[in-house]
């Protein structure tokens, strides 16, 4: 082993390819990238500024599906896997949403039968919702257990759920797949 080589096996971030910079240089760009803020409401306002860009930034992987920017809830193989897996099927859960508003104008009607109806179908339908939460619960724990045996995947089935109580035009990160593809 060289010298260089075991100076560079120490130091993993030592540069490689260009000469160390003087003292003077490095601080000075220190300086120059680093602006120090004069008072309270400065260091407020680019705390503000950092988390915007930071949140915008978030926002755009969602949109687009980034993976390198997404934030933890969505990064990983498995969420990726949970995503799609989701995003092949269809649910009555994501139908929700748009149900609740008919039945909620059905139910503010003056007509008496009108009103016992929209609560019955709410609840015939709240049923349905948690029958299919069940039987899509154990379909992706079966599935996440024959794919990745080895890792961890808490919280994955959870977040499968809730992806498909949003619909479809609305999740976030983008679906990739269509409906009746294999995840």
């Amino acid at each position: 082993m060289t010298k260089e080589d075991e100076k560079s096996a120490r130091d993993p971030q030592a540069p490689k390819g260009r000469p160390t910079p003087k003292r003077s240089e490095a601080e000075a760009n220190r300086k120059t990238r680093v602006t120090v803020p004069k008072d309270r409401k400065e260091a407020a306002k680019q705390a503000r500024e950092r988390m915007r860009a930071e949140r915008e930034k978030q926002r755009t992987a969602l949109l687009e599906g980034d993976e390198r920017a997404l934030p933890p809830r969505d990064k990983g193989p498995v969420r990726r896997y949970v995503r799609d897996f989701i995003d092949s099927r269809w649910a009555a859960a994501e139908f929700f949403l748009p149900y609740a508003v008919v039945v909620l104008v059905l139910s503010i009607t003056k007509i008496g039968y009108l009103q016992l109806l929209s609560t019955l179908l709410f609840m015939v339908f709240f049923v349905v919702v948690i029958l299919d939460f069940v039987r899509i619960g154990f379909q992706l724990r079966k599935s996440l257990a024959q794919r990745f045996p080895d890792q961890d995947t808490r919280g994955a089935v959870m977040y499968g759920l809730m992806r498909t109580l949003q619909m479809r035009r609305l999740r976030l990160p983008k679906p990739v797949v269509k409906r009746g593809e294999r995840p």
